[in-house]
């Protein structure tokens, strides 16, 4: 089956290739260039803009480069009735002032003042993760028992998904994020997402409660269709656990490797809020956000993209820009890594992001505490990365303590 997998995948573009946690070196001189020509990972021409200034200059601009004309993958497969639903209340798709409308009715969820109120249960959800780590035996998969259930459980709870679902919706997950599959098969993925969000959003509608879905049907139900509260939770359900899971199985391979790094934390707690920076810049696992269209033609970094041409921003490229921080190869959790594009930027920086980082600035610390010993169970090339996921990450972590 993998074999015939193989054989159907696209060649992976060299803009999301790696070279284990690290951008191959053609990314590197791609960036020189500042602006080059690339194909899609569904075989679509595009400009992949590469430097730090460039990058935030096209995702601060969404007048010239629109996300709302790109044709999401797959549009193909489906007619425009099917298309218009799908598209509905995902909020990446689309350009203020509709954009400025969606996420408005979020944001006070994601507010600081929000998430504090969320850390005693994160807290509590991070030492049942680690407990069944314990209780698995080594060597284990810190990615099943550990860095993959915290954020699940975390967005489940959240927006009122059953966690007893979670198998079902992260095999969803993996297969809409797959560049190598069919997109026969993604399309048949996303839809039976939006058929499992639709049953939840019904549900929400005809008895609300606390969680976030029964707030947007309380509190918006008149200003959101159906299919934007669809839409919506499909677009939580999938960013609030995959990104989030891979930073964690990443970011503890990271500081394997990096043992002085490691001990650094362990021994100063102080120091895990620039580590998480320093780990969101270095590994940069979400490759860029869907391209964008120019609305005109512009020029960027002396090339010109004429009116039309899809635009993809290239965060790995950006975060290790050498214009942008000193010694970007190296891993450095004592600097200063402020204005990396992990997250985004500008209109559509990411909605979870003080989310994810809470979840971080809790596990990071409670799983070496745990796990003093921690350490790699298999050598160190045979680790299994996610290498056509447009989250890049791990498919399994085997460790020992």
């Amino acid at each position: 089956m993998d074999g015939q997998k193989m054989t159907q995948a696209p060649e992976l573009p060299f803009h999301m290739r790696r070279n284990g946690l690290s951008p191959v070196e053609e990314l590197a001189r791609a960036r020189e260039e500042g602006v080059v020509r690339v194909e899609t990972p569904f075989g679509l021409p595009a400009y992949l803009v590469c430097r730090h200034e460039d990058v935030r200059q096209v995702l601060s601009d969404p007048t010239r480069f629109s996300s709302a004309l790109t044709p999401f993958p797959g549009a193909g497969q489906v007619d425009a009735d099917e298309r218009a639903k799908m598209r509905a209340g995902q909020l990446i798709g689309f350009d203020p002032p509709e954009h400025t409308r969606l996420r408005r009715m979020l944001t006070p969820e994601f507010t600081m003042r929000r998430m504090r109120r969320l850390e005693p249960r994160i807290t509590e959800i991070v030492q049942m993760a680690l407990d069944d780590l314990q209780r698995a035996g080594k060597p284990a998969d810190l990615v099943s028992h550990f860095a993959l259930p915290v954020p699940s459980l975390v967005i489940c709870e959240l927006l009122g998904v059953p966690y007893a679902d979670r198998a079902e919706f992260q095999d969803r997950s993996v297969r809409l994020l797959d560049t190598s599959l069919p997109m026969e098969q993604r399309v048949a993925a996303q839809r039976e997402d939006r058929a499992y969000m639709a049953g939840l959003v019904a549900r929400a509608q005809a008895d609300p409660g606390e969680e976030m879905l029964g707030m947007l049907v309380r509190e918006h139900g008149e200003d959101l269709s159906t299919d934007e509260l669809v839409g919506i939770a499909e677009l939580l359900l999938l960013a609030g656990h995959e990104t989030t899971s891979n930073m964690l199985g990443l970011g503890t391979l990271a500081l394997l490797r990096h043992p002085d790094q490691l001990a650094m934390i362990r021994e100063d707690p102080a120091l895990i809020e620039p580590a998480i920076e320093e780990l969101l810049r270095w590994l940069s696992i979400v490759q860029s956000l869907p391209p964008r269209t120019a609305t005109t033609d512009v020029e960027i970094a002396g090339q010109a993209i004429p009116a039309g041409s899809l635009v993809i921003c290239s965060f790995p490229a950006a975060n290790r820009d050498p214009a942008f921080i000193d010694d970007p190869e190296t891993l450095d959790i004592t600097r200063e890594a402020a204005g990396h594009v992990a997250f985004g930027h500008g209109v559509h920086h990411c909605l979870g992001a003080p989310l994810a980082r809470m979840e971080m600035r809790i596990a990071f610390p409670a799983l070496l505490r745990r796990f003093p010993g921690l350490a790699l169970a298999d050598p160190d090339d045979q680790v299994d990365f996610r290498v056509f996921s447009l989250v890049y990450g791990l498919h399994a972590l085997w460790v020992t303590w």
